[in-house]
């Protein structure tokens, strides 16, 4: 068995991983997130558990879920491409969301405090979660991208041979 080709032919090039291949595109990543952040949303709400530890915890779980979505995306492209797929993740993902939430309305299974939301509290919902999930997102692709600058000062360079 041999580990190096003795040509280019002999290269085999691997297609990406499934979700690789999904994180790529902003339209799909960002739909899909705010989808499963709704409803996630309505199922953790629909759960009286009651107790901070709870809330806190779901909370967490949520926001971390956001995150990591926002990463898998961005980690595809340089920095200075976030600047416009950022605030872009976060319309979309805000869209993906309020379409589930009009699907849930309209099941009747929208949590809206301790009653149920109804199409004309639809719009405060929007309003609600593009202020929340934009200034998260923006948030966070912040710190990522600090991270990302001070990770490569920080680093020392290679020497070409």
């Amino acid at each position: 068995m041999t580990f190096f080709p003795r040509s280019t032919v002999e290269l085999r090039l691997e297609e990406p991983a499934a979700f690789r291949r999904f994180s790529h595109s902003v339209v799909e990543t960002a739909l899909v997130t705010g989808a499963i952040v709704r409803l996630y949303r309505a199922l953790v709400l629909a759960n009286d558990a009651g107790g901070w530890g709870y809330w806190v915890t779901t909370g967490v779980v949520g926001v971390a879920f956001v995150c990591a979505m926002v990463t898998a995306h961005l980690a595809n492209y340089p920095v200075r491409r976030w600047l416009w797929r950022a605030p872009a993740f976060a319309g979309l993902a805000v869209v993906g969301e309020m379409l589930t939430s009009l699907l849930l309305i309209w099941a009747g299974r929208e949590p809206a405090g301790s009653a149920r939301a109804t199409f004309a509290d639809w719009p405060g919902m929007a309003a609600n979660a593009l202020l929340y999930r934009g200034l998260g997102i923006g948030l966070w692709a912040a710190v990522l991208a600090a991270a990302v600058e001070i990770v490569r000062h920080v680093r020392p360079r290679r020497r070409r041979s």
